[in-house]
């Protein structure tokens, strides 16, 4: 069973590995505020739009926070969706079903092979603090809702600057 992630908490430490042989990571202290964006996978292409949206926006997001995004593909299908855009950012792969849980994220089968072969989680957004503590999560349960890029981002920045605390405490 999925439960909710806690904000005010430390996000689990998670390493992903990238295409072209880099890791990423979320979870640990870091110098920089992170923002980790979960897509759904190469057979999305509401992800691949807004992945599109988001590399467009790259410089804007990286001159405030690291972005981090992932999903549950294989190395080769990842790899076939940074050959087929060429985004900027580290494309991550190999989200396990543990780590989507422990994020929070619905799970989902998929509905025939021609969309893909395994479980994958739906879309997610983590704004997680320096000391590795979570900030801010939008999750969905489809491809069709997600945030308005320009406008998370100015609400991030706003965060980060003014040393914001976290809303929304359960």
């Amino acid at each position: 069973m999925t439960k909710k992630p806690r904000v005010g908490e430390p996000v689990a430490p998670m390493e992903f590995l990238t295409v072209g042989s880099g890791t990423v990571s979320v979870g640990h202290p870091k110098d920089r505020w992170t923002m980790l964006f979960v897509y759904r996978g190469r057979h999305c292409p509401r992800c691949k739009r807004f992945l599109n949206k988001l590399d467009d926006m790259l410089s804007d997001w990286t001159a405030i926070m690291d972005v981090v995004v992932v999903s549950a593909d294989t190395v080769e299908k990842a790899q076939q969706d940074q050959d087929e855009f060429g985004w900027g950012f580290d494309l991550a792969y190999g989200l396990t079903e543990d780590q989507m849980r422990s994020l929070g994220l619905y799970v989902s089968d998929p509905l025939s092979e021609a969309e893909t072969s395994d479980r994958f989680s739906e879309p997610g957004a983590f704004g997680i603090r320096p000391d590795g503590t979570l900030m801010l999560v939008d999750i969905s349960n489809g491809p069709a809702a997600r945030p308005d890029l320009a406008e998370l981002l100015d609400g991030m920045t706003f965060n980060i600057e003014n040393d914001r605390p976290v809303r929304g405490l359960a």
